[in-house]
């Protein structure tokens, strides 16, 4: 059946979409215009990377001198320029969404351009979509956001605006249906069509609508076909019905054939080889393939068109410098262009904190007499923090996971090191203990007044194995027996803090009931700037702000998934995360959405207006039809601070289709705003509702379609502390 609806979408979906459409009517000019003064050998060297390691990036092409075109430099990632030196190690996308601040999420975007730009990169290989996170092991979720779609759009588009602001390309990844490390170049995803359009695909479409220039497709096949030579992926979904203007890119070496892959859509293949083995599917393939009639002309003149729109269209032709850095020499002979982006790295640390337990108020730390600090998450690796490739390693503090979505430390503020000046200035007399070891934990705990416990759980790309786990997590539990080490410090001190570091959720029920844990933690990856970040919250220069941005279960069956030895059907469909455990009404041990404060909320004042409940126009634009993305409706609220300390609280909407949609999760995010307040303070926050917000696919007509009813309203601090309910 899956297979039948997906055939039907590529035979049902119009072909609607037209270059140019949006803002990209200039560019496309430009591109139409340099276009004809290219001969076949120049179309086919500007779509197929020249190899690995046969330039300074990880993927490059032959520059085009006829018409100014550089030899493109594409360049690993999400958080901060792999290979390189004098660059920001930022926190990574999952920490980025805990913060749910829209502004720090497009300032982090605009910095990791800026750096990307100074360096001569013309396409930053980042953000990432996919994985969207329904595997709670999943072995890259990290570099992600949030298995809420809606939540990985908004951080997806700001993302994408604050780096091509900057002026680099920007390439959402990896489009669709790679959800797991394991078997990911085998096996295929398949989804079926409401699914992919309401969870998978809803990232991406707000990237398109954020102009995203390219996107790359994924290992993975989905339904039966690779998904860089699936046409109804590619053409249909992306180009055709996401009127996508850009290009598509191969992931690194996902291509597996050379006329379909470029007849079902793809339009960059990279790094070109095989990772050096001098094998190209294009190169003189697709000449010969274009001579031979397999890949008609008008199709590389498509590819082309697509790859110098997206050039002219970040402005790249005119004073954009070229390439200054070397991968291959250690990154050595760039610039640094790190400007001010600590600051930047230094709030996303601080605010994507999530304070998850906090006994008697015991946090903020006041100036306690003694404090012991103890695990080797406190510590840099002594090795440094750059000892293991990739970040190949869980040795000391855990400020990013591993594999291609890394990058190198500049430096590597540990907790430990934070904490000692705080402790000098306060005169607090600190014991360590920067091991795993139970007993040396215990020994150094028992005499301090706080301990503060550090443990973590580390996870990362396939081709990496750590501690025997493969890219994916093989438990969820703390590395390093860290269960262990939490349970002999509380036997002894009775004022045991836990601090986390983690890419993903841990079942967390061995410590956090634990009578003497009176405060947890939840760190996140917060890269290089992780113990100043921490030192804000723990000692109360800041509330604490940050709310997950998934959910932690009490058990691992609890999530109803992990991954899979062969193909995965998605039969869970719409319910992942926390619409998998509102739908079979499970008790998580803490929700998406959930976050502490040092101060209180107060939720009042309700009111809906639904005030635009025509169809909108049907006129296709870069992300879908234009009226899907109309404001039809608004969800007011007061926010009060009831405290006397100075916070943030975001606040959360929450949506329940009519009971004339078809089966739908209870409730699904499509609004929140963060708001700073002084103590006794109040403000209104405002969600305005799209008509895609309100809105299912059908998969029968092929459209989203607004169900006749009334939506159930909840707004609240988190998907389970719901503070005002009303209906639309």
């Amino acid at each position: 059946m899956l297979f039948l609806l997906l055939a039907f979408v590529a035979l049902a979906a119009p072909i609607c979409a037209a270059p140019g459409d949006g803002n990209w009517e200039a560019a496309y000019s430009k591109a139409t215009a340099a276009l004809a003064k290219l001969s076949l050998q120049d179309k086919v060297d500007m779509v197929t990377g020249g190899g690995w390691a046969k330039g300074p990036c990880v993927g490059n092409t032959k520059a085009i001198p006829s018409i100014g075109y550089p030899s493109l430099c594409l360049q690993d990632g999400p958080l901060g320029v792999r290979y390189a030196q004098g660059i920001t190690a930022f926190p990574a996308g999952v920490h980025a969404a805990s913060t749910w601040d829209i502004g720090l999420i497009n300032q982090r975007g605009a910095a990791l351009g800026a750096e990307a730009k100074g360096l001569g990169i013309n396409v930053q290989l980042g953000p990432v979509a996919g994985p969207l996170g329904k595997i709670p092991q999943g072995g890259r979720n990290w570099e992600g956001f949030s298995p809420d779609p809606y939540l990985t759009g908004v951080a997806m588009a700001q993302t994408i605006q604050g780096m091509q602001g900057a002026g680099v390309q920007a390439c959402a990844k990896h489009y669709i249906g790679n959800e797991q490390e394991l078997n990911r170049a085998t096996m295929s995803s398949n989804i079926d069509d409401r699914t992919l359009h309401e969870l998978y695909l809803w990232p991406f479409a707000d990237s398109v609508r954020a102009d995203v220039a390219s996107i790359m497709c994924s290992y993975n096949r989905l339904n039966g076909t690779y998904a860089c030579e699936n046409p109804t992926i590619l053409n249909n979904l992306l180009k055709d019905e996401l009127d996508f203007q850009g290009y598509v890119v191969s992931d690194w070496t996902a291509q597996q054939t050379t006329a379909p892959a470029a007849n079902a859509g793809l339009d960059m293949s990279m790094p070109g080889d095989n990772f050096g083995n001098n094998q190209f599917w294009w190169g003189q393939n697709l000449v010969n393939a274009v001579n031979a009639g397999q890949v008609p002309q008008s199709r590389i003149d498509n590819m082309v068109t697509r790859i110098l729109a997206a050039w002219y269209f970040t402005k790249q032709d005119s004073g954009y410098p070229p390439t200054l850095f070397v991968s291959w020499n250690g990154g050595k002979g760039g610039p640094n262009v790190q400007g001010n982006h600590a600051t930047v790295a230094r709030a996303i640390a601080r605010d994507g904190i999530v304070l998850l337990k906090n006994s008697n108020s015991a946090l903020p730390l006041k100036r306690p007499a003694s404090l012991a600090i103890i695990g080797s998450d406190a510590i840099v690796n002594p090795d440094g923090p750059n000892a293991c490739w990739d970040r190949g390693c869980n040795v000391g503090t855990l400020a990013m996971g591993w594999g291609s979505g890394t990058a190198d430390f500049p430096y590597l503020i540990a907790p430990i090191d934070a904490i000692k000046t705080r402790a000098a200035a306060d005169g607090t007399t600190l014991t360590t203990s920067t091991t795993d070891d139970a007993s040396s934990g215990a020994s150094a705990a028992k005499t301090a007044e706080t301990a503060i416990v550090f443990i973590n759980s580390d996870a990362g790309e396939g081709y990496i194995t750590v501690e025997g786990n493969g890219g994916d997590r093989a438990t969820l539990d703390p590395w390093h027996n860290g269960n262990q080490l939490v349970q002999a410090v509380a036997n002894v001190n009775q004022k045991t803090i836990v601090v986390i570091h983690s890419v993903g959720p841990l079942i967390l029920e061995p410590i956090v009931n634990l009578p003497n844990v009176i405060g947890v933690i939840w760190a996140g990856i917060p890269g290089q700037e992780s113990g100043n970040g921490l030192v804000d919250v723990l000692y109360g220069s800041v509330s604490p702000s940050g709310k997950l941005p998934y959910t932690i279960a009490k058990s691992v069956g609890d999530y109803g998934m992990g991954p899979v030895g062969g193909d995965d059907n998605f039969p869970e469909g719409l319910y992942i995360d926390y619409r998998h455990f509102d739908k079979y009404n499970i008790q998580p041990r803490y929700e998406f959405g959930f976050g502490l404060s040092y101060t209180n909320f107060a939720y009042s004042g309700l009111a809906t207006n639904y005030f635009d409940r025509s169809a909108g126009s049907t006129n296709n634009a870069p992300g879908g039809i234009s009226g899907l993305y109309d404001t039809v409706a608004t969800v007011t609220a007061t926010i009060e601070n009831t405290g006397s300390v100075a916070g943030a609280e975001v606040a959360q909407l929450y949506i329940g289709l009519p009971s004339s949609a078809p089966a739908s999760p209870p409730k699904q995010l499509r609004g929140f705003q963060k708001v700073y307040l002084g103590g006794a303070a109040k403000t209104t926050v405002t969600f305005n509702l799209r008509r895609k917000d309100l809105s299912y696919w059908d998969v029968g007509a092929q459209k989203w379609v607004v169900p006749s009813g009334g939506f159930g309203v909840f707004v609240g601090a988190s998907s389970r502390d719901i503070r005002l309910q009303g209906e639309l």
